[in-house]
């Protein structure tokens, strides 16, 4: 894992952990836009860790169409988790 990732063990934590929490919030964007049943555990699972994930920046935007909201609210954290994670994870592969 840490060939993949390169670096000292704590920035290739700090990185997989970045990329899971996006790998998470990108998941439930395409399963909220495919329509998902939200009834399955799986599915329901997803969302309430998206939430826990983008609860900071939920309605954020308030944008009307449903779709677009969706993909902003929760893509938008996706986006500062990996690029948070990776700058802190870069840093501490610096020292």
């Amino acid at each position: 894992m840490s060939r993949r990732y390169g670096g000292s063990p704590a920035g290739t934590v700090i990185s997989v952990i970045a990329d899971i929490a996006a790998l998470i919030l990108i998941l439930w964007i395409a399963l909220y836009l495919f329509d998902a049943n939200t009834a399955n555990n799986s599915v329901d699972w997803v969302h309430n860790a998206a939430n826990w994930l983008s609860g900071w920046s939920r309605d954020l935007f308030t944008i009307h169409s449903a779709d677009w909201r969706t993909v902003v609210n929760y893509g938008l954290p996706a986006l500062v988790y990996l690029f948070i994670g990776h700058a802190v994870a870069t840093g501490i592969n610096r020292n």
